[in-house]
Protein backbone atom coordinates (compact mmCIF):
# COMPACT_ATOMS: atom_id res chain seq x y z
CA UNK A 1 0.00 0.00 0.00
CA UNK A 2 1.19 3.50 -0.81
CA UNK A 3 0.89 6.18 1.84
CA UNK A 4 0.54 9.85 0.90
CA UNK A 5 0.83 12.71 3.40
CA UNK A 6 0.01 16.27 2.40
CA UNK A 7 1.22 19.35 4.27
CA UNK A 8 -1.05 22.31 3.60
CA UNK A 9 -2.61 25.39 5.12
CA UNK A 10 -5.98 24.42 3.64
CA UNK A 11 -6.69 20.71 4.26
CA UNK A 12 -10.40 21.08 3.49
CA UNK A 13 -9.56 21.74 -0.17
CA UNK A 14 -8.73 18.04 -0.63
CA UNK A 15 -11.98 16.60 0.70
CA UNK A 16 -14.05 16.81 -2.47
CA UNK A 17 -11.53 15.55 -5.06
CA UNK A 18 -10.27 12.70 -2.88
CA UNK A 19 -13.72 11.51 -1.80
CA UNK A 20 -14.94 10.68 -5.29
CA UNK A 21 -14.37 8.34 -8.23
CA UNK A 22 -11.12 6.39 -8.72
CA UNK A 23 -9.27 7.88 -5.74
CA UNK A 24 -12.13 7.00 -3.41
CA UNK A 25 -12.19 3.41 -4.72
CA UNK A 26 -8.42 3.07 -4.39
CA UNK A 27 -8.64 4.09 -0.74
CA UNK A 28 -11.51 1.68 -0.09
CA UNK A 29 -9.49 -1.14 -1.66
CA UNK A 30 -6.61 -0.38 0.70
CA UNK A 31 -4.25 0.40 -2.18
CA UNK A 32 -3.51 3.91 -0.94
CA UNK A 33 -3.83 5.88 2.26
CA UNK A 34 -4.08 9.67 2.01
CA UNK A 35 -3.83 12.01 4.98
CA UNK A 36 -3.86 15.79 4.93
CA UNK A 37 -2.16 17.76 7.67
CA UNK A 38 -2.60 21.39 8.65
CA UNK A 39 0.89 22.88 8.84
CA UNK A 40 -0.30 25.10 11.70
CA UNK A 41 -0.23 22.00 13.91
CA UNK A 42 3.56 22.36 14.09
CA UNK A 43 3.69 26.03 15.11
CA UNK A 44 4.77 27.21 18.55
CA UNK A 45 2.76 30.39 19.18
CA UNK A 46 -0.90 31.02 20.04
CA UNK A 47 -1.56 32.60 16.65
CA UNK A 48 -0.21 29.49 14.89
CA UNK A 49 2.08 31.55 12.71
CA UNK A 50 3.49 29.76 9.67
CA UNK A 51 4.83 32.70 7.65
CA UNK A 52 6.93 35.82 8.05
CA UNK A 53 8.35 38.72 6.06
CA UNK A 54 11.41 37.94 3.89
CA UNK A 55 14.85 39.08 5.02
CA UNK A 56 16.08 41.92 2.83
CA UNK A 57 12.59 43.21 2.20
CA UNK A 58 10.11 42.48 -0.54
CA UNK A 59 6.42 41.95 -1.03
CA UNK A 60 4.38 39.12 0.43
CA UNK A 61 5.07 36.55 3.12
CA UNK A 62 7.26 33.43 3.13
CA UNK A 63 6.48 30.09 4.76
CA UNK A 64 8.94 29.54 7.61
CA UNK A 65 11.34 26.63 7.72
CA UNK A 66 10.69 25.57 11.35
CA UNK A 67 7.07 24.33 11.07
CA UNK A 68 7.92 22.38 7.92
CA UNK A 69 11.00 20.87 9.57
CA UNK A 70 8.97 19.74 12.59
CA UNK A 71 6.21 18.29 10.41
CA UNK A 72 8.66 16.27 8.33
CA UNK A 73 10.44 15.09 11.46
CA UNK A 74 7.14 13.56 12.63
CA UNK A 75 5.91 12.22 9.28
CA UNK A 76 9.02 10.86 7.57
CA UNK A 77 10.29 7.31 7.63
CA UNK A 78 13.04 5.44 5.77
CA UNK A 79 10.80 5.02 2.69
CA UNK A 80 9.67 8.64 2.44
CA UNK A 81 10.11 10.86 -0.61
CA UNK A 82 9.40 14.55 0.04
CA UNK A 83 8.06 16.66 -2.82
CA UNK A 84 7.65 20.42 -2.83
CA UNK A 85 5.16 21.98 -5.22
CA UNK A 86 7.16 24.87 -6.63
CA UNK A 87 7.26 26.86 -9.91
CA UNK A 88 11.04 26.34 -10.06
CA UNK A 89 10.69 22.56 -10.07
CA UNK A 90 10.86 20.30 -13.10
CA UNK A 91 7.69 20.17 -15.16
CA UNK A 92 5.41 17.28 -14.32
CA UNK A 93 4.65 14.63 -16.96
CA UNK A 94 3.43 11.04 -17.30
CA UNK A 95 6.90 9.56 -16.86
CA UNK A 96 7.35 11.32 -13.52
CA UNK A 97 3.91 10.07 -12.48
CA UNK A 98 4.93 6.50 -13.27
CA UNK A 99 8.10 6.81 -11.20
CA UNK A 100 6.26 8.34 -8.24
CA UNK A 101 3.70 5.51 -8.37
CA UNK A 102 6.50 3.09 -7.42
CA UNK A 103 7.23 4.86 -4.15
CA UNK A 104 5.98 3.56 -0.80
CA UNK A 105 5.52 6.90 0.95
CA UNK A 106 5.14 10.36 -0.56
CA UNK A 107 4.97 13.62 1.36
CA UNK A 108 3.72 16.67 -0.56
CA UNK A 109 4.42 20.19 0.69
CA UNK A 110 1.97 22.74 -0.69
CA UNK A 111 3.58 26.15 -0.83
CA UNK A 112 1.56 29.33 -0.41
CA UNK A 113 1.93 33.09 -0.30
CA UNK A 114 5.25 34.08 -1.93
CA UNK A 115 6.86 30.69 -1.49
CA UNK A 116 8.90 28.88 1.16
CA UNK A 117 12.14 29.57 2.95
CA UNK A 118 14.95 28.47 0.61
CA UNK A 119 16.38 26.22 3.32
CA UNK A 120 13.35 23.96 2.91
CA UNK A 121 14.36 23.36 -0.71
CA UNK A 122 18.03 22.97 0.09
CA UNK A 123 17.84 20.67 3.11
CA UNK A 124 14.40 19.09 3.51
CA UNK A 125 12.93 18.04 0.17
CA UNK A 126 13.92 15.37 -2.34
CA UNK A 127 12.32 16.94 -5.38
CA UNK A 128 10.60 20.11 -6.56
CA UNK A 129 7.82 19.75 -9.14
CA UNK A 130 5.83 22.27 -11.17
CA UNK A 131 2.73 21.56 -13.26
CA UNK A 132 3.31 24.40 -15.70
CA UNK A 133 4.42 27.94 -16.35
CA UNK A 134 1.59 29.91 -14.77
CA UNK A 135 0.75 31.37 -11.38
CA UNK A 136 -1.60 29.67 -8.90
CA UNK A 137 -2.65 30.71 -5.41
CA UNK A 138 -0.90 27.76 -3.80
CA UNK A 139 0.40 24.24 -4.21
CA UNK A 140 -2.86 22.50 -3.32
CA UNK A 141 -4.30 22.18 -6.84
CA UNK A 142 -0.96 21.02 -8.34
CA UNK A 143 -0.66 18.40 -5.59
CA UNK A 144 -4.16 17.12 -6.40
CA UNK A 145 -3.29 16.82 -10.08
CA UNK A 146 -0.07 14.93 -9.42
CA UNK A 147 -1.68 12.59 -6.89
CA UNK A 148 -4.61 11.85 -9.21
CA UNK A 149 -2.21 11.07 -12.07
CA UNK A 150 0.15 8.83 -10.14
CA UNK A 151 -2.63 6.88 -8.42
CA UNK A 152 -3.87 5.71 -11.81
CA UNK A 153 -0.48 4.02 -12.32
CA UNK A 154 -0.70 1.91 -9.16
CA UNK A 155 -1.53 -1.75 -9.95
CA UNK A 156 -5.11 -2.64 -9.04
CA UNK A 157 -6.45 0.92 -9.03
CA UNK A 158 -8.04 0.83 -12.49
CA UNK A 159 -10.68 -1.82 -13.18
CA UNK A 160 -9.02 -2.56 -16.53
CA UNK A 161 -5.24 -2.53 -16.00
CA UNK A 162 -4.53 -2.01 -19.69
CA UNK A 163 -6.38 1.32 -19.60
CA UNK A 164 -3.44 3.25 -18.15
CA UNK A 165 -1.04 1.95 -20.80
CA UNK A 166 -3.29 3.19 -23.62
CA UNK A 167 -3.94 6.68 -22.31
CA UNK A 168 -2.55 9.89 -23.77
CA UNK A 169 1.19 10.43 -23.16
CA UNK A 170 1.79 6.78 -22.20
CA UNK A 171 3.99 6.40 -25.32
CA UNK A 172 4.61 10.09 -25.96
CA UNK A 173 1.54 10.12 -28.19
CA UNK A 174 -1.84 11.73 -27.73
CA UNK A 175 -4.80 9.38 -27.65
CA UNK A 176 -6.67 8.43 -30.83
CA UNK A 177 -10.31 9.53 -31.42
CA UNK A 178 -12.97 7.38 -29.79
CA UNK A 179 -16.67 6.90 -30.55
CA UNK A 180 -19.68 5.16 -29.05
CA UNK A 181 -23.32 4.50 -29.99
CA UNK A 182 -25.07 5.52 -32.15
CA UNK A 183 -22.84 4.92 -35.17
CA UNK A 184 -24.79 7.55 -37.09
CA UNK A 185 -26.07 10.62 -35.25
CA UNK A 186 -27.69 13.36 -37.34
CA UNK A 187 -25.58 12.21 -40.29
CA UNK A 188 -22.36 12.35 -38.27
CA UNK A 189 -20.95 8.90 -38.94
CA UNK A 190 -18.09 7.14 -37.23
CA UNK A 191 -15.17 5.78 -39.32
CA UNK A 192 -16.13 2.52 -41.07
CA UNK A 193 -13.01 0.73 -39.88
CA UNK A 194 -14.36 0.77 -36.31
CA UNK A 195 -17.34 -1.30 -37.45
CA UNK A 196 -15.24 -3.83 -39.37
CA UNK A 197 -14.46 -6.16 -36.47
CA UNK A 198 -10.90 -6.42 -37.82
CA UNK A 199 -8.80 -5.62 -34.77
CA UNK A 200 -5.52 -5.42 -36.68
CA UNK A 201 -6.97 -2.78 -38.99
CA UNK A 202 -8.50 -0.95 -36.03
CA UNK A 203 -5.17 -0.92 -34.16
CA UNK A 204 -3.39 0.34 -37.26
CA UNK A 205 -6.00 3.10 -37.71
CA UNK A 206 -5.69 4.12 -34.07
CA UNK A 207 -1.89 4.29 -34.24
CA UNK A 208 -2.09 6.40 -37.38
CA UNK A 209 -4.58 8.79 -35.81
CA UNK A 210 -2.54 9.10 -32.60
CA UNK A 211 0.50 10.04 -34.65
CA UNK A 212 -1.45 12.55 -36.77
CA UNK A 213 -2.96 14.25 -33.72
CA UNK A 214 0.37 14.37 -31.90
CA UNK A 215 2.15 15.86 -34.93
CA UNK A 216 -0.52 18.55 -35.15
CA UNK A 217 -1.00 19.43 -31.49
CA UNK A 218 2.13 18.35 -29.59
CA UNK A 219 5.08 17.80 -31.98
CA UNK A 220 7.42 18.27 -29.01
CA UNK A 221 6.34 14.83 -27.75
CA UNK A 222 7.66 13.19 -30.90
CA UNK A 223 11.05 14.86 -30.40
CA UNK A 224 11.14 13.49 -26.85
CA UNK A 225 10.28 10.02 -28.14
CA UNK A 226 13.06 10.09 -30.75
CA UNK A 227 15.63 10.98 -28.08
CA UNK A 228 14.54 8.20 -25.71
Amino acid sequence: MMKIDILTLFPKMFKGPFDESIIKRAQKKGLIEIQTHDLRKWTKDKRKTVDDRPFGGGTGMILMVEPIYKALRDLKNKNSKVILMDPRGRTFNQKIAGNLAKEKHLIFICGHYEGVDERVKKHLVDEEISIGDYVLTGGELPAMIIIDTLIRQIPGVLIKPEASSKESFSENLLEYPQYTRPANFKGWKIPEVLLSGNHKKIDKWRQKKSLEITKKRRPDLLKTNSQA
